[in-house]
Parts: C-alpha cells; structure tokens; sequence
C-alpha cells in the first residue's frame, strides 16, 4: 500500500512540474498583411491596453524613444523598395519606433528589427528614415493601442498609430506605377486581349492616358469578338463613355447586357441598364 501511494506522489508531482497553465497575455499579438498596389506589406506588434493609466506624458514620457507597442520591437516588411517622406528605401524588415511629444511627433523606420523593446544601445546609423508629424486628437478614447493601414491607394498608405486619444500618421509610398508601366511596355510587344484588357483598366483606374486605355480595350474586344465577353464590352463602354464617346459607350453597354443576360449574371444586367439609362440610351 504504502509503494503504490509514493508512486501515485512521484507522478502527481512530474505531472504538476511539467504542465503549464495558459493565461491570456497582458498585451496580444497582432499580424497585419495589407497589400498597397504591388507590395506586400507585413505588420507584427503587441496591442497593449491603458487600463485606467494615463499615456502619453504619463506612463511613455515625451521625448523618448518608445518601442510603439509592447514586448518585441513592432516590425513592418515590404516587399519591394518603397518611399517615405521622399526617401527611397529598399525592401526588407524594419523596427517602428516614436518619440512621442505634446505638439509633434517623430516616427522612425530602423534597420536593425530583431530587438525586445528599445535596442540596447541606440545606433543612428540605423535610423533609416525619421519623419516629424503632428498628432490628432481623437473624438473618443482608444482603450487598446491599435495600428492600421490607412488612407489606401494604388501607390501609397498611412501607417495609422491610435492610442489613449492620439493619432498620428506616417504615409509611404510604392512603386506602383513603375511596376505596372514596365510590365505594360513589356508585354505590349505581343500582347494577348486579356493584357490589352489589363492594360486598359489599370489606365481608366489611374486616371491615366483615356485615349490609349480606348486603343487598347478595343483591340481586346476585336480579338474577343468570336466569343465575346460581357466583362470586357463593360469596361469597354466606360472608357469610351470617359472619353466622351457617348455613341461608343451606349453600343458596347448595349453588347455588354446582351452577353451578360446570355450569362445570367445579374450585377453585370444591372451595371449594364444603369449606365444605358444615365446616357440616354434609346
């Protein structure tokens, strides 16, 4: 009797040293993906919370550098090279730092990602870039300190820092425009529909050159025109109807509802008669 109650000890006490309680940690983790035009963009950090405690000037001091978040330092990762405040910087993996202050605020991009918190020994050397903003004041409190990507283009964001009632914003730029203008003068040497098509709709988008995106989404619909589509005679009609051909609009429009019915596809019928209808179409 007495062996097998030291053997039921003996376990009870390898179970208690080798199991471990989870408990919800003070500040989660968060992971951000966003795409900006052709960049990948990756945003790490930990979401701490104010819990009755006053921040700014507070619990971070004003004019020090703060890690922007909790535990490991935040990070963002681009996949190509992008811009800020007219700086080119080349793609890869940097730490999100600020030195917080009443009137302004510096946001700093650094080279070296792989601290806990605030690096040991600050380097400037690594600051990749430093840009002054002035910070906003938020109609409402921000419990838990939030970033997001704000203010989307097909170029550009803002890197969106909320907390306490403070936000402040750092905007970067992609090469977007770069990217899409040398696959375009690429793949224009013998093109396909659906690259006059792409092509095309990028320009109506970017508010680019209307008169080659009219050049090139015709050519995509002669070279569709044994099987047509009811999504190529759309984007069709809105070029034309941008270029201020309204007889152009109204008969690729017309085509367009034709084949979209044929599909069945109702939001392209619905497109398709809302548009006849503002041109005037009889």
């Amino acid at each position: 009797m007495k062996k097998t109650i030291l053997t039921l000890f003996v376990a009870a006490l390898a179970f208690s040293s080798n199991a471990q309680i989870k408990t919800p940690a003070p500040s989660p983790a968060q992971k951000i993906e966003q795409i900006v035009g052709l960049t990948d963009v990756t945003l790490e950090y930990s979401r701490p919370s104010m819990k009755g405690r006053t921040i700014f000037g507070g619990l971070e001091d004003y004019g020090k550098v703060w890690r922007t978040g909790a535990n490991k330092n935040t990070t963002l990762t681009f996949s190509t090279d992008f811009t800020v405040d007219g700086k080119s910087l080349k793609k890869g993996t940097y730490a999100l730092y600020t030195i917080p202050g009443k009137e302004t605020w510096d946001i700093i991009l650094y080279s070296d990602a792989n601290n806990w918190g605030n690096p040991a020994k600050w380097d400037d050397s690594k600051v990749a870039a430093k840009v002054r903003v002035t910070p906003f004041k938020m109609p409402m409190p921000i419990e838990t300190f939030t970033i997001s990507f704000d203010d989307l283009t097909n170029n550009s964001a803002v890197v969106g820092i909320m907390w306490e009632n403070v936000y402040v914003g750092l905007k970067f730029e992609t090469p977007t425009e770069t990217m899409v203008s040398k696959q375009i003068n690429t793949i224009m040497s013998g093109p396909s529909a659906g690259d006059y098509y792409a092509s095309a709709a990028y320009y109506l988008e970017a508010g680019k050159d209307i008169k080659k995106a009219q050049m090139w989404i015709d050519k995509a619909v002669d070279l569709t025109s044994d099987a047509p589509k009811f999504w190529f005679l759309r984007r069709q009609a809105l070029i034309h109807a941008k270029a201020g051909n309204k007889k152009g609009a109204i008969a690729a429009a017309k085509a367009s509802l034709k084949y979209a019915e044929i599909a069945k596809n109702a939001g392209y019928i619905k497109m398709n008669k809302a548009s006849l209808k503002e041109w005037g179409a009889k």
